[in-house]
């Protein structure tokens, strides 16, 4: 009686397995061995057995006719069963063709010797098989089979092997399948040879088979690997060799003198059919998973987002491995759970570490600390991981800073434990709408998180991310160069005392302009700045302004408005690049001078006009800028901002003009003057002496009588050492003694800056008398 099955696989030009339709639920059928009748083909060979002559080029004959398709069957007698598989001695047909007939005709089998009388259809049968030995067919073929070597084991130099194979098309045929996403290939090398090699499918997993008896296999392995099976088996395939099987090594864990690892089992790799990857049909089907670390093999060439949409698709349909899978969450900007918007533009003003910035919104309203999705930096706290941590903060600083971005949250870490709550997001900037973690990763300056299977809390670039990561790690860029490098040494801070800081001031003012870094606002107008050239800090405090004082503890009371003027000065210059002049040094060791953002903007005249500053007389006199300040004072009293809120121009008139006894007008006085001293910087100032006959009088019999003490005097008081408003004596450039007030002092300088009291003129003098 004939029976029809479809041709599983060909052992051999007179053997095949043979196997049922498939299950309702693509049950893997059962399969028996049909040994064809009166034939005998060459013999495939093994590790230790060489092939016979032929035997390749036989089956691959058979193979070609046959697998994959139905044949009608009748069996002669029956073979004990292997391995419970039932064995039959045979006959078959394809599309009406006898199998053993066409094989005799082309020269790929042998008739046995006959150990009964011949038939007619045996000597049919021996008659085309003259034919094709008279024709020199298959085996009969006088030149003998095209030499080729078969190397059953994997290449021992596994890296070498893929170094020279990787990305490249190499055709094969698929020998094996272990489960539904690992395979065992017979690649045809381009000089003949024949290497066999296990390949895992890039980009996804399929449930685990048993190999062990009485072991059970994984959920629904024994149907993914009948699909690929049913697919693949000995059909001609393209392979495309990509990794070794090890994930990119985690950084920082990889010992210097690590040794070379042992030959690889497996390679992972795509196989291309003509029908389609093999791969994205597996996960469609629900048949597997998708694996996350494999992105940075396929994501360049968009395999990975493929993978992305079968995966999804399995999802929706609840197929096979996926059956209890949540529904797949969809990245989009639309509203966010709790009802806020998904995304926000906002302007970047501080970066914590390598994984983390604030932005403050577009409107000013709110300043958000946000989390890198997916996205891992080194920690400071680790010597081996200090300088990279330092080199991704700056690399953050450089590119972000003060810039306009597009935040899109992706989702909200709940607070656990000590940590916060954390809006975790990705974050575009410039024309180019760029990924700043991608950026990030591909410098090797951070890694990736490896999420577990089912979270969908993650970047919505994530296969990029892992393709950015795949990258550093292949031209060892950053923390997988293997590279130790040194912590970078803490900055000297040159304020920690005035004795520390007054030897900088000369060569600071030589300087003119430094370039710097506002590593800290402490204060409106006081900041902690970097210079990175001399790996230096030091404190700077705005020259000409004060801005009012904020709460340094939690106990202490800050003056009004202090904390927006910090805030504001944060806000604006906080990391960023600047300029810095130096013109004194206070006696705390802060130094006084000015600081410019962008070339032009002077920090002190910005922070006078938003009225969180009030213009400090004294000090601001003296400066080039001293117009700017009073100019910039002015407009914030007129808008009334912020200290100036309740400011009354009328009123501080009227306080500083007495009132009239009448409403008549004052009446003019002339007075005789002397001019005294001109100063034409900063505006045009000058200094007067009124002309009257006592008070002339008065000040030359004065200046007589000084002139009279200090030739008694030969040296400065002993340990004189003057202070800002003392009133001393000091000697003019004519060599006379006149009376002065210190406007400033050095003592390490021994120099003094002072006021001629009775003449209006500002001197720096080496010398003064108490």
């Amino acid at each position: 009686m004939s029976m029809k099955a479809i041709v599983k696989s060909v052992i051999s030009g007179d053997s095949f397995v043979l196997r049922g339709p498939a299950g309702p639920q693509g049950q893997p059928p059962k399969e028996r061995v049909l040994h064809l009748a009166d034939i005998v083909a060459p013999r495939l060979g093994t590790a230790t057995r060489e092939d016979e002559p032929w035997a390749f080029e036989s089956r691959d004959f058979l193979r070609g006719l046959t697998v994959g398709k139905p044949i009608t069957f009748t069996t002669a007698h029956s073979l004990p069963p292997n391995d419970d598989v039932p064995r039959d001695i045979g006959s078959a047909e394809i599309n009406g063709v006898d199998l053993a007939s066409e094989l005799l005709k082309n020269g790929w089998a042998k008739l046995k010797e006959l150990k009964r009388e011949p038939t007619e259809d045996d000597l049919r049968k021996r008659d085309i098989e003259a034919e094709a030995k008279a024709a020199g067919k298959g085996i009969w073929n006088p030149h003998g089979p095209k030499a080729h070597e078969i190397h059953y084991m994997m290449p021992t130099d596994s890296q070498g092997f893929i170094s020279e194979w990787k990305g490249k098309l190499i055709d094969a045929l698929v020998e094996q399948v272990k489960d539904g996403s690992t395979l065992r290939v017979r690649l045809l090398m381009p000089d003949g040879e024949h290497q066999f090699v296990n390949i895992a499918l890039a980009g996804v997993r399929s449930p685990r088979v048993s190999s062990n008896k009485g072991e059970p296999s994984e959920p629904w392995a024994e149907e993914a690997r009948f699909f690929t099976e049913s697919r693949l088996l000995q059909r001609y395939v393209r392979v495309q060799l990509l990794s070794l099987p090890t994930s990119t090594a985690i950084p920082f864990q990889a010992g210097a003198n690590a040794t070379a690892p042992p030959p690889a089992t497996i390679f992972i790799g795509t196989v291309l059919h003509p029908a389609g990857n093999v791969a994205e049909h597996l996960v469609a089907a629900g048949l597997a998973r998708v694996v996350d670390w494999h992105a940075g093999m396929l994501a360049s060439s968009g395999g990975m987002e493929r993978l992305r949409a079968a995966e999804k698709a399995a999802k929706e349909k609840r197929a096979y491995l996926y059956a209890n899978a949540p529904a797949p969450s969809s990245k989009t900007n639309g509203a966010a759970a709790n009802g806020s918007p998904r995304s926000f533009e906002g302007v970047v003003t501080r970066v914590w570490s390598g994984d983390q910035i604030s932005v403050i919104e577009k409107d000013g309203s709110k300043e958000r600390r946000l989390q890198l999705s997916s996205t891992r930096g080194p920690k400071l706290a680790d010597p081996k991981q200090a300088y990279y941590a330092h080199e991704a903060r700056e690399f953050l600083r450089k590119r972000l800073i003060g810039k306009h971005v597009k935040v899109y949250i992706d989702f909200v870490r709940p607070r656990e434990g000590e940590y916060d709550e954390k809006e975790c997001v990705t974050v575009r900037y410039g024309s180019q709408n760029s990924n700043i973690a991608e950026q990030l990763v591909e410098k090797g300056l951070a890694s990736v998180v490896r999420h577990k299977r089912d979270d969908e809390d993650r970047s919505p670039d994530y296969d990029k991310l892992m393709a950015a990561e795949q990258a550093a790690a292949a031209e060892q860029r950053g923390i997988h160069s293997g590279k130790e490098q040194p912590a970078p040494k803490q900055p000297l801070n040159i304020s920690e005392s005035s004795n520390r800081a007054t030897p900088f001031v000369n060569g600071f003012r030589r300087q003119g302009r430094i370039p710097a870094i506002v590593d800290y606002v402490a204060a409106g107008s006081r900041f902690k700045i970097l210079l990175p050239k001399d790996n230096q800090v030091l404190t700077l405090v705005l020259a000409g302004i004060r801005a009012p004082r904020t709460a340094r503890y939690p106990s202490e009371k800050g003056e009004p408005f202090g904390a927006e003027a910090s805030d504001f000065a944060t806000r604006r210059y906080m990391q960023r690049d600047v300029e810095i002049e130096i013109y004194d040094v206070d006696k705390s060791g802060g130094f006084i001078g000015a600081l410019y953002l962008n070339k032009n903007e002077n920090a002190a005249v910005t922070i006078a006009k938003e009225g969180l500053a009030t213009v400090h007389s004294y000090s601001a006199d003296s400066l080039p800028f001293a117009k700017q300040l009073y100019d910039a004072e002015s407009e914030a009293k007129a808008a009334k901002r912020n200290i100036w809120r309740d400011y009354d121009e009328e009123a501080e008139k009227a306080a500083q003009v007495p009132e009239e006894t009448d409403g008549s007008a004052l009446a003019t006085h002339y007075l005789d003057v002397i001019i005294s001293d001109v100063r034409p910087r900063n505006g045009f100032t000058f200094s007067i002496q009124i002309l009257n006959t006592e008070g002339i009088a008065s000040l030359e019999k004065l200046m007589h009588d000084f002139s009279l003490h200090h030739k008694t005097i030969s040296t400065p008081s002993a340990g004189f050492v003057p202070k800002s408003g003392d009133l001393v004596s000091a000697k003019f450039s004519d060599g006379a003694w006149y009376r002065a007030r210190v406007r400033r002092a050095s003592p390490l300088k021994k120099e003094a800056e002072v006021t001629f009291i009775d003449y209006g003129v500002s001197h720096h003098k080496h010398t003064t008398h108490g």
